[in-house]
């Protein structure tokens, strides 16, 4: 996967006066499988747009293939795109919706009937051939709309929140479709979704984005382990990980409320006094209900899950944070527990959130 998908050199977009895309540079790498993720109004969905070309671009030059398709309709893109929505025509059946846009692009009637066979062998619809979207399931129609995009023979497929409309079981299991159709076919995939799990699950690369901006680019693993800053630490991962105000002490620790900590980072240009965030995951935290921690807290909630459980403390000082607990031991509401960390599973910050240095190396990505 060297050769390049799709780059996006500068891209903005504006409605009137207001900038909503604010100059975005990506590379995306052909046969990757990218997903933008970020919260409601961050313009995932209107920088899939305007790849597809269903948005206009206010600036900037989008390029697939090496071709620069800036201008050009989404027809001639080399794109196919599935929506949330479905999108299916209800009066046809499941083979002529298949059909329509290679029929609508006077496509030789052998070479229709080809692509829908081979498209409904891989997502395993030819059994729904004649049935019509009203008497299919919500994961069937899905099948159908990828089919559809399938037929089409992209450079690039692009998926906007495919499976909103899904229940829970049904996401599961479309997941797992979408990731084997891409391990089957080897486009370029671009998938936008707000859910995290769906992103670290699919991703090769996670690009988040924040008010029209890249917060940061990386594989799922690298996001996870390594944020650039307090925005994505909180975004990425479930429950999001602990942020905890600080202060820089000058001895190479730091202080949380009335307590130290032995810090790996060095001086880093920090003066005694100045104030920074640790960030800690919920699974680094050990928990004790002996004394043997570094925070003192008191467990306000938890939630039992079965194989762990999630304490939801409140330090000394009043900062909330969330432990992932897996021991046979009950705690319950209203107990204190102790709570401790690996040094090297610490990430900081500084007072404007940005990542305060380059975190220990992490492994290298299952993908």
């Amino acid at each position: 996967m060297t050769d390049t998908g799709v780059v996006l050199t500068d891209i903005r977009k504006s409605f009137g006066s207001l900038e909503v895309i604010h100059g975005i540079d990506l590379t995306i790498a052909e046969g990757s499988f990218v997903v933008f993720v970020g919260p409601s109004g961050c313009g995932k969905s209107t920088l899939l747009r305007m790849i597809a070309g269903l948005e206009d671009v206010t600036d900037g030059e989008i390029d697939i293939k090496g071709r620069n398709v800036t201008d050009l309709d989404p027809s001639d893109r080399g794109i196919a795109m599935v929506f949330q929505s479905y999108a299916l025509y209800p009066h046809m059946s499941v083979r002529e919706n298949l059909a329509f846009g290679l029929k609508m692009a006077h496509t030789e009637t052998a070479k229709i009937e080809s692509r829908v066979k081979a498209a409904s062998a891989i997502l395993k619809i030819d059994h729904l051939f004649d049935r019509r979207p009203g008497q299919l399931s919500g994961g069937q129609r899905q099948r159908v709309a990828i089919g559809r995009a399938i037929v089409r023979e992209p450079d690039v497929f692009l998926f906007d929140e495919p499976l909103s409309n899904l229940d829970a079981e049904l996401r599961v299991s479309m997941r797992i479709e979408i990731a084997r159709l891409h391990r089957e076919l080897g486009n370029t995939m671009i998938y936008v979704t707000h859910d995290q799990t769906e992103a670290m699950t699919l991703a090769d690369m996670i690009v988040v984005l924040r008010d029209g901006r890249v917060e940061q680019t990386g594989s799922p693993r690298e996001v996870y382990e390594n944020p650039a800053n307090t925005f994505v630490a909180g975004f990425i991962g479930s429950p999001r990980m602990n942020l905890l105000n600080a202060e820089w002490v000058g001895d190479g620790s730091i202080r949380i409320g009335a307590n130290r900590i032995t810090s790996s980072m060095g001086a880093q240009k920090l003066s005694p006094g100045d104030k920074l965030t640790l960030g800690v995951r919920p699974e680094h935290l050990s928990v004790s209900t002996n004394s043997e921690g570094t925070l003192h807290a008191k467990v306000d909630f938890y939630e039992y899950l079965g194989g762990t459980q999630f304490l939801y403390c409140q330090l000394e000082d009043g900062q909330s944070v969330i432990a992932e607990y897996r021991s046979p031991v009950a705690i319950n509401a209203g107990d204190i527990v102790y709570l401790s960390s690996e040094i090297n599973q610490r990430r900081y910050f500084d007072a404007a959130g940005q990542r305060l240095f380059t975190p220990w190396p992490i492994l290298p990505s299952h993908r």
